[in-house]
């Protein structure tokens, strides 16, 4: 190791240019990371192949310009430098600077590190008067030679460079190093990988238009980050998320302030941020830094109906005013890919189209116009785009960005999915050939078979446990099975959930396990899903199928058969072999004593038939009866019940869906949640206590008091209390709010205690102090996810967890490295993250399905878009509606934008007239010259369905009153399901018809083939289930409840 110095020319916080000197060491061994090494270097992690043409290192402007370029995946052979990494970090800040890092990282790219400043032969010492540049360049070119020197010539190794004065200076210094640009690069040797020359084009555009910018300031500066971070010390800055109101995005936004203690008392969680100039260049999401405006300049939210319009005389009704600031800096950027569409062109017109910059229009409509700039403007005109922003300067009125692809045409189903699957951040390709050869095999000329040495680890139950599983009807991902059995002559009783054990087929930092972990999840859209595993494994080798082996995770409790106590608990590896594969609606009857066909007993006599029967009869009452003793536990300490439907598809022999019915409540379901809930907790237990420090649970955080208050008003309203100060008082006085007369209210009521609710989050038991550990919404003290490891990542890592413990339980050490906390609790934002864009990717995906089967008729003459809807909260302008028949909630308005109220003669007719408006707390009245018209909280009334379509953004369904009584044909014991049943099979048909229709055009429209297949993973609709644990759409449009 030689030491030598490193002469850094910095900033201060001043601004002034200081000089710093420190210590370098630099080495002869350092690793190549290449498979060609003949030095014996420690290539620790992935290698470069040795079966390429050349190894390609870009320069440092080309890292820092174009680096989106490298993430497509059929590059090859790229090293990044130390240079040009730590440039990145100083030029892009820590966010690129980590998307970098990922890239290195993942062993999907083909790419590695060489640190190339420890390293004695290509470490260049910075000579006097040589810009930083310049060394820079030296460097790279220096770490490329010696690649090229250490492999002892065996590869070539090409530096790409937009710096024609580099090309001039360094193209012929050195046989087999070849320095070229990348639009050369790519022609020559990429020059069928479309994306890149697309992505190339698109961004040298960006970065030409960022250096024509005006001077005109629009905006004022940020401050620095030192400025911005003792400022937030000392309490004259806030920091926190902002959140743009979709309904209002030009005008109103929020500083989420949650988690940060503050000097200032009056300081809500939130601080209103209004109108474009205050919002300084920040986009929805980013973490910024606000500063409160004087009091006199404070405002409050608008609590009107309207979307982004203001009435007629230019003002909005505002709620009760409430902090008011502006945003001085931005902490972090949280910059994504957005969906974009190209105005038309008339609209373009007053653009400057000669020099193609053009604003496209986003989907969102949170995130302001982008420019972009591009030759393709007229040939883009109503297609979806793919855009990233680049940079916002002070200078500009919008951010620049560039185009990455292109989706297709607006309004298509498959574009419409790809975009909802975007603008989610939600990335999911076909599983790649590298992760399918990771796959075991099972075929009918090799099928999969047990290992006879795995026999022996493991615990057989396929003898001794009678299994079986309860699932919805068509199920093929069965991850969860249950057993009951008397012991000891009936004195005790073994519980047992056995779970699939997915961790035995999925290594821990396999390409597959890499795969499920950016995932996170599988993806449930309104006609199709994406699995977060390859299909071998989810719907075959680790789906607990009936009459064949398993491996299995299980718990196994031994209880008290009369107090039901647990006496002892064992955790470990399994093998059983499930004997029966139930649907719900099979167990129940079973349960119920009725007559019912099992398909496993078709083949028995009579005899061995009835006796079999009786077996799995009394098992399923005994599973029930301890399930009932368990829900009773929890409910004692406060458990809530909520209001939700699940979603179940029905399919022909085809397996196609032909109709999507809400699921009606058995007392199976509930049996079987529980013992899931049940195996959650005392696993949580097993890895909390095991491992204190580094545990995945999973938490449910009180909600807020003041959020609260809509449920609270609207009950009292009624006559109804509802204590919030606990889980245990809220449930208790939801369950006593119950009118006879209308079943509705007390629905309506849990889905307002639903809106409430914050979030359930996983996390590492090391990132937060124990009492914080506490489920509100299941009253238990310790909670984690274990039971659905086919389509959770989080329950393998919990898996991998409880195999860690048990082996520490037998005096073992972990067979590999636990995470520690910090790795652990990224992991956990990561999940965390990806969770809600699957909720919201969900919910966007059955509105657009709404929007489609609503969208084909006439509202005015089909009876299928009028029904019955029950008020449920009030507005300045009109009320807020729930439609039961298909699950859908909106907004009803009572006043126009001229100033018009809805009135409602003696005939029942409504007419549009002059008039005005009053609010009251618990009603809303309109008065004209035909009268006065009330509108009562939980009132029913009949509205009219019908779709606002919009070019650059989605549909939406706006209800229309058509009377202030209930609708003629529902009444209120109706049950719902035949209208959400009808509207799906319309759907699903139109879905269909679709894709047939996208598959016709893609034959002369070549050019989006590709793009269209990219999220492709089921061909046609044919799942078993839909919208798994989906809610009503009511229970999260968290939108209208922030205007409350």
């Amino acid at each position: 190791m030689i030491k030598t110095e490193k002469v850094l020319h910095l900033k201060s916080s001043r601004g002034r240019k200081v000089r710093v000197v420190r210590e370098h060491y630099v080495r002869k061994r350092v690793p190549c990371y290449s498979s060609l090494c003949q030095a014996d270097c420690d290539n620790d992690g992935k290698v470069l192949p040795g079966d390429l043409t050349h190894y390609v290192v870009p320069d440092v402007g080309v890292v820092v310009d174009y680096q989106e370029i490298f993430e497509i995946r059929e590059l090859q052979g790229i090293v990044f430098t130390q240079t040009a990494c730590q440039a990145v970090h100083h030029c892009k800040g820590r966010r690129q600077y980590n998307r970098l890092r990922n890239l290195l990282k993942d062993p999907r790219h083909d790419c590695v590190l060489f640190a190339n400043e420890f390293q004695e032969f290509s470490f260049c010492l910075r000579d006097n008067g040589e810009s930083q540049e310049q060394w820079q360049t030296r460097c790279v070119y220096s770490a490329a030679v010696w690649y090229y020197n250490h492999l002892a010539g065996m590869m070539d190794v090409v530096m790409i460079t937009e710096d024609q004065d580099v090309i001039a200076q360094y193209s012929n210094l050195h046989s087999g190093v070849y320095v070229i640009s990348v639009q050369e690069y790519l022609q020559n040797f990429w020059s069928e990988l479309q994306a890149a020359h697309e992505l190339y084009s698109s961004i040298c555009h960006a970065l030409q238009e960022k250096e024509s910018e005006c001077t005109e300031r629009e905006f004022s500066d940020h401050l620095p980050a030192e400025v911005l971070e003792a400022g937030i010390k000392a309490g004259r800055y806030i920091q926190g998320t902002l959140n743009v109101n979709k309904h209002r995005a030009q005008t109103e936004a929020s500083v989420r302030t949650e988690g940060l203690s503050n000097k200032n008392t009056e300081l809500s969680s939130e601080v209103l941020v209004y109108g474009n100039k205050n919002r300084n260049r920040a986009v929805h999401g980013d973490i910024v830094v606000v500063e409160l405006l004087p009091k006199s300049e404070w405002r409050g939210k608008v609590s009107a109906l309207t979307k982004g319009q203001l009435e007629k005389n230019g003002e909005d009704i505002q709620s009760k005013r409430m902090p008011t600031g502006s945003i001085v800096g931005i902490l972090q950027r949280n910059w994504r890919d957005y969906v974009v569409t190209f105005p038309t062109r008339e609209s373009t017109q007053s653009q400057s189209r000669n020099s193609q910059r053009i604003l496209t229009v986003p989907w969102d409509y949170r995130i302001p116009k982008i420019r972009i700039s591009t030759q393709q403007a007229d040939a883009l005109q109503d297609h979806r785009v793919v855009v990233r922003i680049d940079s916002w300067e002070s200078t500009s009125l919008y951010p620049n960005g560039h185009n990455v692809r292109v989706l297709g045409r607006a309004g298509e189903l498959e574009t419409e999915i790809q975009t909802i699957l975007i603008e989610n951040c939600i990335h999911v390709p076909p599983f790649s050939d590298a992760q399918l050869k990771e796959m075991p095999l099972n075929s009918p000329e090799k099928p999969w078979k047990v290992d006879p040495a795995r026999v022996a680890e493991r615990r057989d139950l396929r003898e001794s446990h009678l299994v079986f599983s309860i699932d919805p009807v068509g199920c093929e991902d069965v991850d969860d099975t249950l057993s009951v059995r008397s012991l000891a002559g009936g004195k005790l009783l073994e519980l047992g959930v056995h779970i699939a054990d997915v961790t035995h087929f999925v290594s821990e930092g396999s390409l597959t396990d890499l795969e499920a972990q950016a995932r996170a999840t599988t993806y449930y859209l309104a006609d199709r899903r994406y699995d977060m595993l390859p299909a071998i494994l989810s719907a075959d080798l680790c789906s607990l199928l009936g009459g064949v082996d398993r491996y299995a995770m299980s718990v196994l409790w031994e209880l008290d058969a009369h107090t039901l106590a647990v006496n002892n608990v064992w955790y470990g590896r399994t093998i059983i072999r499930s004997s029966y594969q139930l649907h719900y609606e099979l167990a129940q009857t079973l349960l119920n004593g009725e007559q019912a066909e099992v398909l496993e007993l078709t083949q028995l006599n009579s005899s061995e038939r009835d006796a079999k029967l009786a077996q799995l009869t009394q098992a399923l009452e005994i599973l029930t009866h301890v399930a009932r003793h368990l829900r009773a536990q929890r409910d004692r300490g406060g458990a809530l019940e909520l209001e939700g439907v699940e979603v179940r598809a029905q399919l022909d022999n085809e397996k196609n869906i032909i109709a999507l019915v809400p699921c009606q409540p058995l007392e199976i379901h509930e049996t079987v949640a529980e013992c899931m809930i049940y195996a959650n907790h005392w696993v949580a237990r097993k890895i909390q206590e095991t491992f204190p420090h580094q545990a995945l649970l999973r938490h449910h955080p009180p909600p807020r008091q003041e959020f609260f208050t809509l449920l609270v008003d609207s009950a009292k309203s009624r006559g109804f209390t509802i204590d919030t100060r606990s889980n245990k008082a809220l449930a208790e006085s939801l369950d006593r709010a119950v009118d006879l007369q209308d079943p509705l209210l007390n629905r309506l009521l849990r889905m307002m205690a639903t809106q409430a609710m914050s979030q359930a989050l996983y996390f590492s038991t090391g990132a937060i102090s124990q009492d914080q550990y506490y489920h509100y919404g299941l009253a238990l003290d310790r909670y984690t996810h274990f039971t659905s490891p086919i389509r959770r990542y989080a329950d393998m890592v919990v898996h991998r967890l409880l195999t860690a413990a048990i082996a520490v339980e037998k005096g073992r050490s972990p067979a590999k490295a636990l995470a520690t906390n910090k790795e652990l609790d990224e992991l956990a934002h990561h999940i965390n993250k990806k969770n809600r864009a699957a909720q919201q990717a969900q919910k966007a995906s059955t509105e657009l399905f709404q929007c489609l089967y609503f969208k084909e008729r006439d509202p005015h003459t089909d009876q299928c878009c009028v029904a019955d809807a029950v008020i449920y909260a009030i507005r300045d302008n009109g009320v807020l509606a729930f439609v039961p028949l298909y699950g859908m909630k909106g907004p009803v308005y009572l006043k126009n934008r001229e100033g018009q109220v809805l009135s409602v003669g003696q005939d029942g007719r409504c007419e549009w007239q002059s008039g005005s408006v009053r609010r009251y707390s618990d009603r809303i009245t309109t008065t004209s010259l035909i009268g006065t018209t009330t509108f009562t909280l939980f009132n029913h009334i009949t509205v009219r369905i019908c779709v606002q379509s919009s070019r650059c953004h989605p549909d939406s369904v706006n209800l229309e009153l058509v009377g202030n009584r209930p609708h003629l044909s529902m009444t209120l014991h109706q049950t719902p399901s035949h209208g959400r049943s009808q509207l799906v099979q319309e759907v699903v048909r139109l879905a269909e018809g679709a894709t047939q229709q996208a598959q016709e055009k893609a034959s002369w429209r070549p050019e989006l083939s590709k793009e269209e297949q990219e999220f492709c993973q089921s061909k046609s609709p044919n799942l078993y289930l839909l919208l798994e644990e989906i809610r009503e759409l009511s229970l999260m449009d968290l939108e209208y409840a922030a205007t409350a």
